[in-house]
């Protein structure tokens, strides 16, 4: 164990000490700044459960994640996880068994974690029973989806876009559909609209997925994984199994492009799900808008590298990231003022033959 990680789980004995929404926040800025820094954008009514599910679907990635388990033991883990979620129950024992299995490539956050996980589960059943309800389903789709994916051969890429569907919404599209039922249940003047913003909901699940693997490409080969589909590359001309971090073939480029272009209409959906939200409501717009808002410059990081060989080369600054904060926050009334945002940050993200849908 590294001094970092002893340090951390040390840390751990003090955490108890915090009150509930300090001790969600902690762990939020030790395994995803992101979201540490988003998800306190939203009103102190909703802060509480979306943290907390945040935190609960970063426990199932942590499995998932985690190389010193076998496939048959992150589908036992995984299946543990889902009843605990359920009744509450267990949560020491599950706990202890599985933190002594994770090795020093799950970084010290996640590590610690695990170890308070009893606390967060103790958390989440403080919830009313439409909350606990909604983080029960999107952790149950998540914990028994991904699994189905980890257990493949993932050298070479999934076979085909509709696997990659699949995959975004078992990873994202589901946690999309909870904030869209936790926002419901919050405001009945956002539940008028619940149908609609479901279904765009995974949507925009899926867009920031997307945005994230093609980000991490480089990342994920590192770990022999690859998330990119077969059938837009054969398309194109280009055979996943060649891709190495030296690859500068043109067919490739293509066939992010026509990834680009599918991501960015799935944002623009993104946009059609945060304008649903009553303008008053800046809180969970800016919630929203600011995901977007990054995913967008993402996307057009890697547009205009398609050569790109490393995943930091595909990582937006933190002036861009300030910037989409001021611009969003300037505009965040104004439906008018975000489209118009909108389209001007997204401007040739879209090749006109792989536009998608954005009728869905």
């Amino acid at each position: 164990m590294t001094n970092e990680t002893q340090a951390v789980l040390d840390n751990s004995k003090s955490l108890h000490d915090l009150p509930d929404d300090q001790f969600q926040a902690y762990l939020l800025e030790g395994v995803s700044r992101t979201f540490a820094l988003t998800i306190p954008q939203l009103p102190k009514a909703l802060f509480p459960a979306v943290a907390n599910a945040y935190l609960l679907c970063r426990i199932v990635d942590t499995i998932e994640d985690e190389v010193s388990l076998s496939p048959r033991q992150k589908l036992y883990f995984c299946d543990e996880f889902i009843n605990i979620v359920k009744t509450g129950q267990q949560a020491e024992i599950f706990a202890l068994e599985l933190a002594p299995l994770l090795s020093e490539q799950t970084i010290p956050a996640e590590h610690q974690l695990i170890h308070v996980l009893p606390r967060v589960i103790q958390i989440t059943h403080s919830f009313e029973s439409a909350q606990v309800k909604a983080l029960v389903e999107c952790v149950e789709t998540m914990a028994k989806g991904m699994p189905i994916f980890q257990a493949q051969n993932l050298h070479d890429g999934l076979e085909t876009l509709a696997d990659m569907d699949k995959y975004c919404y078992y990873v994202a599209g589901c946690v999309g559909e909870m904030l869209a039922k936790l926002f419901c249940h919050y405001s009945p003047e956002i539940a008028k609209h619940e149908d609609e913003l479901l279904k765009l909901s995974v949507s925009f699940g899926q867009g920031l997925q997307m945005t994230n693997i093609l980000k991490d490409i480089w990342d994920d080969a590192g770990r022999g994984v690859c998330w990119l589909p077969q059938d837009i590359f054969t398309e194109t001309g280009f055979d996943l199994k060649n891709l190495t971090p030296e690859t500068k073939d043109v067919e490739f480029g293509k066939g992010l492009e026509h990834l680009i272009s599918i991501a960015q209409g799935h944002l623009h959906n993104a946009l059609r799900y945060t304008l649903l939200i009553p303008a008053d409501e800046t809180g969970i717009r800016k919630f929203c808008l600011w995901a977007l808002g990054m995913a967008v410059l993402t996307l057009r990081k890697i547009k205009s590298n398609l050569q790109f060989n490393r995943s930091e080369q595909a990582k937006i600054t933190r002036n861009s990231v300030k910037a989409t904060i001021i611009s969003t926050n300037l505009a965040v009334r104004s439906d008018f003022l975000l489209t118009q945002l909108f389209n001007f940050a997204s401007r040739g993200l879209t090749t006109p033959d792989w536009t998608y849908s954005n009728k869905q």
